[in-house]
């Protein structure tokens, strides 16, 4: 079986994490920097050929009410955007409080600040991957919720 990539999306910074070919464990991979179009799409493509991944998950930021803000619309752009590229089926799963999580898994191990700012992403992403293996790898993609009204968030 081919990898899964899993993707923390920033507009500033992207986290990555890859699973092992059986699809059982994440690993946390690597941030980017986001760059222009050109450069991103070439990062992708060479990273996707590297780990041989067939499918992608993109976390999908939605407000604890479960409706989608502009986040949700932000990283379902940028999804749509790495089909066209890679020509991979994409896929969005729920990151609730990933971010939070590997917040608090980098200051459980003694990280400062600055140290936490550079993994977070990365590891968020692992936190949303695995959370995407252990649901089975859905081959749905989560619906298209109402984007949230600005006084709800």
């Amino acid at each position: 079986m081919a990898r899964i990539l899993g993707i923390d999306f920033g507009t500033r910074r992207i986290g990555c994490a890859v699973s092992d070919p059986r699809r059982l464990i994440s690993t946390p991979l690597e941030v980017r920097e986001r760059r222009d179009n050109a450069q991103d799409a070439r990062y992708f493509l060479k990273l996707l050929e590297e780990h041989e991944i067939d499918r992608i998950v993109i976390g999908l930021p939605v407000h604890v009410n479960g409706r989608e803000g502009t986040s949700a619309k932000q990283a379902r752009d940028f999804g749509d955007w790495l089909v066209s590229v890679s020509k991979l089926d994409v896929f969005y799963h729920d990151e609730r409080y990933s971010t939070v999580e590997a917040d608090e898994a980098l200051m459980s191990v003694g990280y400062n600040r600055k140290k936490r700012a550079g993994l977070r992403d990365m590891i968020a992403a692992q936190i949303l991957l695995q959370a995407y293996l252990d649901a089975g790898c859905p081959e749905s993609t989560m619906p298209t919720a109402p984007l949230a009204d600005p006084e709800d968030s």
